[in-house]
Formats: C-alpha cells, structure tokens, sequence
C-alpha cells in the first residue's frame, strides 16, 4: 500500500494495553511509513516497553522479533504470600530484570529520544513521571515496572513518598500534556477491550486464583473500555482488540502478529484525519 508522506513532528502517547503491545509496534512502523517524526515519546504500563526499547536505539525489526519470540507467561507469577505481603500475585522482579537486561541497564539521561514514563500513586491518587529531566538517573526498567503494577497480579512497589500502580488508572488530563515543550502536538493511541462472556475454568485446588484472575481481566477491560471525553477525542485514535484481554499472557504468535497488523493498519487509516483536525 502507497502511504503519503505528512512529514510532521507529532508527540506519540502509548496509554497501556498491557499484554496487548504488539499493537505499538505496528503504530510505530505506521508512523515511520508516514514520515512522522519525533523527539519525545509517552508511555504507560505496556505501551512503556515498546516505547523504551525504541527510545533506546532498538530497531523496529529487533522489537518485533523480540515481542514474537517472548513467551510472556514467564513473568506471571502466582504467589499469596506475594499478595498479602505486597497486594500483587507476582512481584515482577524477573520482568524488571529482563528488561533491565534489553535496555542495557539504560537510565532515562542515556535515551536517545525524551521518554516520558506514567505511573499512579495511590498514596495521593496523582500521576507521578519520569524522565530525564525529573529523573534522569532512575533505571528504565525500574519506572516501567512502577507503570506496569496491575492492582492484584504485581506488587504494589514504593517510590520515595508515592505508592506506585498501574498508569493506566490515570485520568486523561494526565496524559494530554504540553510534553516537548513547544506545543508539539501530542496523538494518544489507546486499546479497547470488548467485554466476552467466557466458560468459568476454575482452578481445581486453588479457585480463588480463578476468582482473582477473573477481577483482573474485568477491571482492565472496564478501564480499557472508559469513554474518551469529548476535549481530547481530536487527538485520540482507538484501536479495538476486539476479545484480546490485556492481562492474556498466553497470546499465540497468530494473535500477536494480528495486534501489530491491527495496530499498523488503524494508524493508516486515522492518523491523516486527526492531523487534519489538529491543523484546524
């Protein structure tokens, strides 16, 4: 398919999705395609590591092959000493290593693009960032696994006085940010979930876990499904995963190629009317 050239600096905003970020990468070969450029990326929860190993130098094709090749379902741990100790069935340590391992043990000051990592401190309900300016010695990984704290299936982690969760609990006003400095305009992608009814597989010894599990994927979906308010539906583009949940660990190489596909192809096809909504 021939794309036409825009050429234009844009802020890109990768609000979540969790297991889903293949869709991310597909977003980010779209923009290439389109001659979109930019200088600060914003990430949240899962969309952060994508938007971190690209930050990172880390070519398009490498993030693909990685994402492909990565059985997510080692970093899902299943521990109730974890969840009562720290309010999370895993404690996201070996994803926190792992990727410490990819970005070459990187902190924010040695990006090659201006990253911007979301969390949400329960302590105060607010969002906390981090970046090179505010915390340019901080690990990348270490924000990034603050930002992927899914209540109930991560731990809960402290940073300074904050209480850090999930970024993806973050109201929009937080996301919709003058981020360059120069009134760059910013585009959120977000992933939508839609609610499926499916058969209850309980665990045979251990049914709270199904219970708990079940918790999990609903409140993502409900989050993933909040409406966009009206001031920032202009530089909003949705993509619907359809039945894709974003606590799915178990995501087949056919689904993940899918979500790149459906990732790239709706930027395709938004991306130039939303910009032309932003030139008005």
């Amino acid at each position: 398919m021939l794309v036409k050239p825009l050429e234009r600096e844009i802020v890109p905003i990768f609000s979540g999705g969790g297991t889903r970020l293949c869709c991310y990468i597909g977003i980010l070969m779209a923009l290439k395609e389109m001659r979109l450029h930019f200088n600060h990326l914003v990430g949240v929860s899962g969309g952060s590591i994508v938007a971190a190993l690209y930050a990172a130098g880390w070519k398009l094709d490498d993030i693909k092959v990685l994402a492909m090749d990565t059985d997510f379902k080692q970093f899902r741990e299943i521990s109730f000493w974890s969840l009562l100790r720290t309010g999370g069935l895993s404690d996201g340590n070996r994803f926190e290593e792992w990727l410490d391992e990819k970005l070459g043990g990187r902190t924010f000051a040695d990006l090659e693009l201006d990253l911007h990592v979301l969390a949400t401190d329960i302590n105060g309900g607010g969002p906390v960032v981090f970046n090179k300016a505010l915390t340019p010695r901080l690990k990348v990984s270490q924000s990034i696994r603050y930002s992927m704290s899914i209540p109930l299936l991560f731990s809960f982690k402290d940073f300074q006085n904050h209480v850090m969760a999930d970024g993806v609990i973050l109201s929009e006003d937080a996301l919709h940010k003058d981020w360059s400095g120069r009134h760059v305009p910013a585009v959120c992608f977000r992933l939508k979930s839609d609610a499926e009814e499916k058969p209850v597989l309980k665990n045979r010894f251990f049914p709270l876990i199904s219970y708990i599990n079940m918790l999990i994927q609903t409140f993502m979906n409900a989050v993933s499904r909040e409406y966009v308010h009206a001031e920032y539906w202009h530089n909003t583009v949705l993509i619907n995963t359809g039945d894709v949940s974003s606590v799915d660990f178990s995501l087949s190489l056919e689904t993940k190629l899918h979500l790149l596909r459906l990732g790239y192809q709706t930027t395709i096809d938004v991306i130039p009317l939303k910009l032309n909504w932003l030139r008005q």
